[in-house]
């Protein structure tokens, strides 16, 4: 019967337990402790393992099966979408706005209570950004950020963490513009890491953990260039 792990911070390593040992019920939870400084995080990520927790719990590890992925050639864009993006006002960016973009992710939603994006999380990963590893790409009405999208770029996989619109369409037109931009720079896929009918609608799908890591391991060790 597999058991959560307990991350020790007095010890020197950065050790995860393999995702195998992650427990089925609730889904994919793994280890809990530990700490958000960046040598952990990426190390977290290249295992196929990120934190997801709210305020007041300790830090949540997780590593679900199955997995969510969207290859960039498999977006599915039915005619509405494709309407919005050939007529929509907007303006496109990418890592200008990167701590707006997760504070907008982070602020409440309607019909939730609380955020997964805690204080800490948040400048956990605007550490990433300035390190060159998060990424963001913005929507802006003129001169308002109105959607955004941002995540992790592991090799030649990008862990996306999560999306956000004030205006119509804006956070798909996101997230199109962050799947062109994997197309051409040559990344593999899209890691959505659990899966909603939303994203299915889109073209993501659900793969085994186990294909999960056996396609991270090779597409972490290729690099792939952020920057077109």
């Amino acid at each position: 019967m597999s058991e959560i792990y307990h991350i020790d911070l007095r010890a020197s390593g950065l050790a995860f337990p393999h995702p195998s040992n992650a427990l089925a019920e609730p889904n994919g939870l793994l280890a809990v402790g530990g700490d958000l400084r960046p040598q952990r995080l990426l190390s977290a990520y290249y295992q196929g393992i990120f934190p997801w927790y709210s305020d007041g719990q300790p830090i949540l590890w997780w590593s679900p099966d199955p997995r969510c992925v969207l290859y960039p050639d498999h977006l599915r864009i039915n005619r509405s979408l494709s309407r919005a993006l050939h007529h929509h006002p907007y303006r496109i960016t990418t890592d200008a706005a990167f701590s707006e973009v997760i504070s907008a992710c982070a602020a409440p939603r309607r019909g939730q209570e609380g955020t997964w994006i805690t204080d800490e999380l948040r400048d956990a990963f605007c550490r990433l950004h300035r390190m060159g590893f998060a990424h963001s790409v913005e929507v802006w009405h003129k001169e308002r950020l109105v959607g955004g999208v941002y995540g992790l770029s592991i090799g030649s996989i990008f862990v996306g963490e999560s999306m956000f619109h004030y205006a119509a369409n804006a956070s798909k037109i996101a997230l199109v513009a962050l799947l062109n931009r994997l197309r051409d720079n040559h990344y593999v896929f899209l890691d959505c890491q659990i899966s909603s009918p939303h994203l299915l609608a889109l073209g993501a799908e659900e793969i085994s953990r186990n294909d999960y890591l056996a396609m991270l391991g090779r597409g972490a060790s290729m690099p792939a260039s952020w920057n077109p």
